[in-house]
């Protein structure tokens, strides 16, 4: 018991005074009666962008459609205190265009010019992602983590570039990174790489046309686990899981 919810065990000791034989003033309180204070999930969350920015014309509708919600996330993300940074990978490798802020001015500046084109190195991308994700997690344990990639799921340059990006989204599953999958692909031809890298890093894909601040939004929300204001100490072998 680290944090005792004093109300909450006055309460679940009350009704039992007589039948523990407490007459005088004052309660008789037990273990079962013990109740531990638990924050109630107002943690805030760090939305984290990887966006291709390989290519030409794709390239500028990726960014215009991720630029747009970054900044309207950042504008509702300002009560709760939430976090929004941006990695681009293209050429040779990849780099935080945007390192995790709440400011949307800082964000509408460092977005303003994002240079395109050149290979796809989403390797590059996920790895960079998961170093920015390491060290926000050392700074803020609490704060929970919610990887956006933007792409088709094709990967170039480098040996086995397909295989070392579905490796570098094993390891942020590994890491208990929740994720999603913005599918950009487009054309006649489709061959589902977006798809199966979201099934690597163990989350939904959705569509270029979805990502809006309110869907990306309440994906975050959705990922939030709300923690009751109390909880009993005692196990309950019987308890089914929620």
């Amino acid at each position: 018991l680290s944090r005792l919810h004093l109300a909450a065990t006055v309460r679940a000791a009350a009704p039992h005074q007589r039948a523990r034989g407490r007459s005088g003033p004052g309660l008789l309180v037990r273990r079962e009666d013990l109740r531990e204070a638990v924050r109630e999930g107002r943690e805030s969350n760090l939305v984290l962008f990887v966006v291709d920015a390989s290519g030409s014309m794709a390239a500028r509708r990726r960014m215009g459609a991720v630029k747009g919600a970054v900044l309207s996330l950042l504008l509702d993300a300002y009560q709760r205190r939430d976090k929004v940074g941006l990695i681009s990978f293209r050429g040779s490798g990849a780099e935080v265009a945007l390192p995790p802020t709440s400011s949307v001015d800082a964000a509408a500046a460092r977005l303003e010019s994002l240079p395109t084109g050149g290979r796809t190195p989403l390797a590059a991308g996920l790895l960079k992602a998961r170093d920015v994700l390491r060290t926000e997690r050392l700074r803020d344990p609490s704060r929970r983590p919610l990887l956006v990639a933007v792409t088709d799921g094709r990967a170039t340059g480098g040996p086995q570039p397909v295989v070392r990006a579905r490796q570098a989204a094993r390891l942020l599953a590994a890491d208990g990174t929740a994720s999603v999958v913005v599918d950009c692909e487009s054309g006649p031809v489709r061959l589902g790489l977006a798809g199966a890298l979201a099934a690597e890093l163990g989350g939904p894909a959705v569509t270029l046309e979805e990502l809006r601040a309110d869907a990306v939004t309440g994906l975050v929300r959705s990922l939030q686990t709300p923690h009751p204001t109390h909880r009993n100490t005692r196990r309950n072998p019987h308890r089914r899981a929620a």
